[in-house]
């Protein structure tokens, strides 16, 4: 891939005596303490609050409407455009704002384990803690790296820069802004860490598919024989605790490319949300938070400094940023072959998709396409029942280009390198949420072992009747009435009123998309002679 230069306004900012350059893990932990932006856990760990904002601001996000883009963005809710004008002015306005301040914090970097596609980054930040999480995100150049290190694309991010909506066009007082043209994301007025790394992501959603390369939002592990196994999957349907398997090796939990070599990892580090986070239950997680790691909105014991990670008080989206090599049993580089199976993760709540089944290319598609999981009653203030929630290729908020180009490309490394595909159900059985009972975990692992080892290539199916899914007769370590939900319901009435409601709901979201192949819509979503 090739890009334009950094401009010359950034080149002049950073060549102020303000500038820390690449500082280390200690010597940026030694400034966040003196400046008072965080504190030191028991572990060793930097511990951060981001203010009232807590998570993402996706309404405050835009791209800005270049000539060059124009007619390749996907524009809408997610995608918004901003006029250059708007965007120049607060460029000049936030490097005015930076050249007055008494430090400035950048690192330099890569995304992209794969040195053929990486893309050269760096990060200005007039916070230590963000340029530490930067560091731990992204990836670390050696001494040699860094010495030929020519930036392709900057972040800046300045959270005590705030934005004058009436003045200055934006929708609040927050902005996240891309540049295509410039080579700049531009971040104001927020705290959260998160939108460095998720616009980076963005970026590179933009950049790979130019050069024949899917960017995926998934996790991915080896197995001991080389066998790479994708997980994609919205939040709460166990991607990060099902990808952290002790039998493999963990590629990375969060961002991969799929290039004609294979997989790998974007990033340089892990983003873990840690609400309930407890050794026993991911204990990789758990340790890998210590001198170096980033804690986002932990609650901290007053004299202990021990983390209380079952506290959501400020938020339940509190995070621990920390480098993949904290990790135990990783690849690194992270780098590997093509994929031998995808699972598409789903929380169902209404209990009625069943708890494995395998996918032909068509379902595959039309399931990425989809991204369902579900909301559960009181996670949302308003939601009384489970809600259906779609999330396009299970990471639409990240996707600059239409939905349809990702899919398609799925679909040709589908056949092009004969991967199983397997939609599995980490959500309700015998009845909707509230009825019901979650799968047992050591059901899905059974699951998921069974499809990586290769036992439901040949095994013998039943096709079910609402969402023309081939189930598994017999999984080892499962019981068979369990593998098809109709049989775990008392009434299978109420089961098959409920699948048709939730039938309805996949049909209504895929009206959304255009250009989608008519054998997608009719071989891959629910069946026809559902009843709505």
């Amino acid at each position: 891939m090739t890009f334009l230069s950094i401009s010359n306004e950034v080149s002049q900012l950073l060549a102020g005596k303000n500038i820390h350059m690449q500082l280390s893990v200690p010597q940026l932990t030694e400034k966040v303490l003196s400046r008072d932006e965080g504190m030191l856990t028991s572990t060793g760990a930097v511990r951060a609050a981001t203010g009232k904002y807590t998570g993402r601001s996706p309404k405050d996000k835009f791209i800005v409407d270049e000539a060059s883009v124009r007619d390749k963005i996907d524009w809408g809710s997610v995608n918004q455009p901003i006029s250059e004008e708007v965007f120049s002015n607060l460029y000049n306005k936030v490097l005015n704002y930076l050249k007055e301040k008494e430090e400035i914090f950048v690192f330099k970097g890569f995304a992209g384990a794969d040195k053929k596609y990486r893309l050269p980054i760096q990060v200005i930040n007039e916070y230590a803690w963000h340029n530490l999480f930067a560091h731990q995100l992204f990836i670390r150049p050696d001494k040699e790296e860094l010495d030929s290190h020519k930036a392709e694309f900057t972040v800046i991010s300045t959270p005590n820069f705030k934005a004058d909506p009436e003045v200055d066009g934006t929708s609040s007082e927050t902005f996240i802004i891309v540049s295509f043209e410039k080579k700049v994301v531009l971040i104001g007025g927020t705290e959260y860490a998160g939108e460095m790394k998720k616009s980076i992501f963005s970026i590179m959603n933009y950049l790979l598919p130019e050069s024949g390369i899917m960017p995926m939002h998934c996790s991915a592990n080896v197995g001991l024989e080389g066998d790479v196994a994708l997980f994609f999957g919205l939040s709460g349907t166990g991607k990060t605790t099902l990808s952290a398997d002790p039998t493999r090796r963990l590629i990375g939990d969060d961002e991969h490319g799929w290039s004609s070599n294979g997989v790998f990892n974007i990033e340089g580090g892990c983003y873990a949300k840690c609400i309930n986070l407890s050794r026993e239950k991911e204990p990789q997680i758990f340790d890998a938070i210590r001198f170096g790691s980033v804690l986002e909105n932990v609650i901290l014991n007053d004299q202990t400094r021990e983390a209380d990670y079952d506290d959501g008080s400020l938020t339940e989206n509190t995070r621990a940023a920390y480098p993949i090599q904290a990790m135990e049993n990783i690849v690194d580089p992270s780098i590997a072959g093509h994929p031998n199976t995808i699972v598409f993760l789903t929380a169902d709540a209404f209990g009625v998709l069943p708890p494995i089944a395998k996918l032909t290319k068509e379902q595959a598609m039309y399931h990425f396409l989809s991204g369902y999981t579900s909301k559960l009653a009181g996670t949302e203030r308003g939601i009384t029942s489970p809600e259906a929630t779609f999330s396009t290729c299970f990471g639409s908020p990240f996707l600059p280009l239409p939905a349809t180009r990702y899919a398609e490309m799925l679909g040709q490394k589908i056949d092009e390198h004969n991967a199983n595909v397997y939609l599995v159900n980490t959500g309700w059985t015998g009845g909707e949420y509230g009825t019901g009972s979650r799968m047992k975990l050591s059901y899905t692992r059974a699951m998921i072992q069974a499809a990586l080892e290769g036992e439901l290539h040949n095994v013998e199916t039943i096709k079910d009747e609402n969402f023309g899914l081939d189930i598994p007769l017999h999984v080892p370590g499962v019981p068979d009435d369990v593998l098809q939900p109709v049989k775990t319901w008392h009434d299978e009435e109420a089961y098959n009123q409920k699948a048709s409601e939730l039938a309805s709901k996949f049909r209504e979201n895929f009206k959304k998309f255009s250009n989608v192949p008519e054998e997608i819509v009719e071989k891959g979503g629910p069946v026809n002679s559902v009843q709505e």
